[in-house]
């Protein structure tokens, strides 16, 4: 990959984060936020949509998916997990995909709209080692957490 074709993952990857970060802060600053009204309304799989929004089931699904959102924006901004990150937001977006929409017709197309766009960023992002090459990632491998073997994968 040319230097040119490696700014621009990297901005991307620094991008998305940005926009991942930000929305997560925006949802965790709506006082009593819940998923579930999200998750009632699906179109496509609406019984195990549902389920998700189920009161035995929102007191770990609405933390999960806020914290998640900011997470995954953390990782990607600072150059840590980003390919774990990456696969955690691809995986979002696929659940996001679904519920609003009658399958395969979508608002503003057919099949594809903003969140399978989204999932390709994030699986490019995973898959593209250059993209993972600027942030704190290296300096953290250098240290003692670089000597295990769980956590240097990870990192």
């Amino acid at each position: 990959m040319n230097k040119n074709a490696i700014t621009s993952a990297i901005v991307l990857r620094l991008l998305l984060g940005w926009f991942m970060l930000f929305d997560g802060i925006g949802i965790l600053m709506i006082p009593n936020w819940t998923a579930a009204n999200f998750l009632l309304n699906a179109k496509t799989f609406p019984a195990f949509y549902a389920w998700f929004a189920s009161p035995m089931n929102s007191w770990w699904v609405d933390p999960l998916n806020v914290w998640g959102i900011i997470l995954i924006g953390v990782a990607l901004l600072l150059g840590v997990g980003v390919r774990v990150a990456s696969w955690a937001g691809a995986l979002m977006m696929i659940v996001y995909y679904f519920p609003h929409y009658t399958f395969p017709v979508v608002t503003h197309g057919y099949i594809i709209e903003e969140h399978i766009i989204y999932a390709a960023l994030f699986v490019f992002i995973a898959l593209c080692t250059q993209a993972q090459g600027f942030g704190l990632a290296n300096k953290l491998r250098k240290t003692f957490l670089g000597k295990i073997p769980v956590i240097k994968d990870i990192i």
